[in-house]
């Protein structure tokens, strides 16, 4: 652990974040558990798309003075598709939030494997 780590400590959280949300994603069975480790995986993309995105000593892309030398702003498609990502990753959760109300009304759970087994008892009437 070097001094390259603490150059890159917004990857490095990013990459732990992504981790964390996986496994809760994966070994939860609890819908709205897995919809929360969702959320961390977009936010732990949001975080690595923004780090990648600033540069140091430079400003934001917008033209001041008269000054328009490229070299002296930030690329602003991180930017971009940060924002765009967090209304498409707001989108995606409130439809998968009132999918989970739906199928709670249903089944009376949000545990996965009990939804399967009572649609399985469904289909077999």
């Amino acid at each position: 652990m070097g001094p390259n780590l603490w150059m890159n400590v917004d990857e490095v959280a990013a990459v732990i974040l992504f981790g964390i949300g996986f496994t809760t994603l994966l070994l939860h069975k609890n819908m709205i558990k897995k919809i929360i480790g969702l959320n961390i995986m977009d936010t732990a993309v949001y975080l690595f798309l923004a780090a990648m995105g600033y540069v140091d000593n430079r400003l934001a892309p917008i033209v001041e003075h008269g000054i328009t030398d490229a070299d002296l702003y930030i690329n602003p498609i991180p930017s971009g598709l940060v924002l765009t990502g967090i209304v498409v990753s707001v989108s995606v959760t409130a439809l998968m939030l009132a999918l989970t109300i739906r199928l709670y009304r249903k089944y009376r759970s949000l545990d996965l494997d009990e939804i399967l087994i009572r649609m399985q008892k469904e289909e077999q009437r």
